[in-house]
């Protein structure tokens, strides 16, 4: 995978200031004050070197960032009437070890798409996205790929739980079509984050067969 960098904000009770989020999908980077931070999911990251440098000041909780806010853009890819289009999402997080608030916006056309405040995950907001989408409108991210799932135990979390088999393609598809998705778990490619997108993406199925165990997209129960 190639790394990609998003522009954002940081913000906390010390400040503000602009910032690069880089992923390569799988693994977050963040560099503030001076500070690299890093982590799988949004509300891992926590600094490389352990600890922040004496004098630093950030509020961590568990080792990693806390009671802070991170405001980013990025380019998603969307279906439209099956030619690949460039829309915006707009992420809005607010850290809390207890409660995160998550929202998010899709930007197309001139028209904005918006999850719910508060969303619980990345994959509620996406998929609250998803529905509210004019027909004939579709995700191109990871978590609407034919070829990708969470295990049969629900430990979602906020981001990067999604497991990826896109190394085991054709046996993915027959635990999606009623197979046991925990058998194959040891053949995924990786874990990658919800809002990632790769070349060899191919859409989920809206419902009926080869929707796995998480089911179709949109998720019915997100």
């Amino acid at each position: 995978m190639t790394d990609e960098s998003w522009a954002g904000w940081y913000r906390d009770r010390h400040g503000s200031e602009a910032v690069i989020l880089t992923t390569d999908g799988q693994q977050l980077r963040i560099r503030i004050r001076g500070v690299d931070f890093e982590g799988a999911s949004f509300d891992g990251l926590g600094p490389v070197a352990g600890v922040p440098p004496e004098g630093s000041e950030f509020a961590l909780a568990d080792g990693v960032l806390d009671d802070c806010v991170l405001e980013w853009d990025l380019p998603l890819p969307v279906l439209v009437a099956d030619t690949v289009r460039q829309a915006t999402l707009s992420c809005l997080l607010s850290l809390r070890r207890s409660d995160p608030d998550l929202a998010l916006a899709l930007h197309l056309d001139g028209a904005s798409y918006e999850s719910a405040r508060a969303a619980g995950d990345f994959a509620a907001a996406l998929a609250t996205i998803q529905r509210i989408l004019p027909a004939g409108i579709r995700l191109q991210t990871c978590i609407a790929c034919a070829f990708s799932d969470y295990f049969p135990v629900p430990v979602r979390g906020l981001s990067g739980a999604l497991a990826c088999f896109r190394g085991a393609k054709d046996a993915y598809r027959g635990a999606a079509d009623g197979g046991d998705v925990a058998e194959l778990w040891d053949r995924r490619t990786g874990f990658v984050q919800e809002i990632w997108s790769c070349r060899e993406f191919e859409a989920r199925p809206a419902e009926g067969a080869g929707t796995g165990h998480r089911g179709a997209f949109p998720l019915e129960n997100a």
